[in-house]
């Protein structure tokens, strides 16, 4: 039997998808240009779009009237799920990258810049396409939610409640100065990339990156007791 309110909730539907494909686009744009160059945007605007299609065919109006605040971080997950099936590297190169991470805190707090792929291979003597390659792989988890970051290049052998990994960040942030916690704040919640943190904080680009692992260290080392 014709149901005209089905018909009509099925096209509400489908206009749904397309209504908000600029907002996903933009979503992988923002996101893009806190990824290295490995990356291909495309592959993101891609995930985004099917999980908005999903979505939109199991969204219900009468439980939730705004869409896009019960798609969104649901989209943005989804990107996210995409960007751990990258994951290329070995145990082996996650110890390179906690190797390659000292060498540049140390080198930026010297220097006030980030080192050459150059000088971090002759330093390591490891070739250059695979410090190029590490690093890349390593950028790429610096977008994930810290517990993702901390349980992935750290041997925290127990899995980390919530509780614990919050009150471990509260720790930690209490120490830092009122730059170091804004950088923080405007990278995890406001999501805005390292080029833009340092314009608006008017340090360089390398500074804010040297924050933003000064922290995650903290919180390991503060996990880890």
């Amino acid at each position: 039997m014709y149901n005209p309110y089905l018909k009509e909730l099925e096209e509400y539907k489908k206009s749904l998808a397309i209504d908000y494909m600029p907002a996903v686009k933009s979503m992988a744009a923002k996101l893009k240009e806190r990824l290295p160059d490995s990356v291909d945007f495309n592959d993101l605007v891609s995930i985004g779009y099917e999980e908005l299609v999903k979505l939109s065919h199991r969204y219900d109006p009468k439980i939730n009237d705004n869409f896009w605040g019960y798609a969104q971080k649901r989209i943005y997950g989804a990107m996210l799920d995409f960007l751990r099936k990258l994951d290329t590297l070995s145990r082996g190169d996650r110890r390179l990258v906690k190797k390659i991470e000292q060498i540049i805190q140390e080198y930026t707090s010297k220097y006030n810049h980030e080192p050459s792929n150059e000088y971090l291979s002759e330093i390591l003597d490891v070739d250059i396409e695979k410090i190029k390659s590490t690093r890349a792989a390593s950028e790429i988890y610096s977008v994930m939610p810290i517990e993702d970051q901390l349980n992935y290049f750290e041997n925290i052998e127990k899995k980390i409640e919530e509780e614990e990994l919050i009150e471990a960040i509260k720790n930690v942030l209490k120490k830092l100065s009122e730059k170091e916690q804004l950088v923080i704040q405007l990278y995890y919640f406001e999501e805005l990339s390292l080029k833009e943190i340092a314009e608006i904080l008017e340090v360089s680009e390398s500074r804010v990156s040297q924050i933003h692992k000064k922290v995650i260290k903290k919180i390991r080392e503060e996990l880890n007791g």
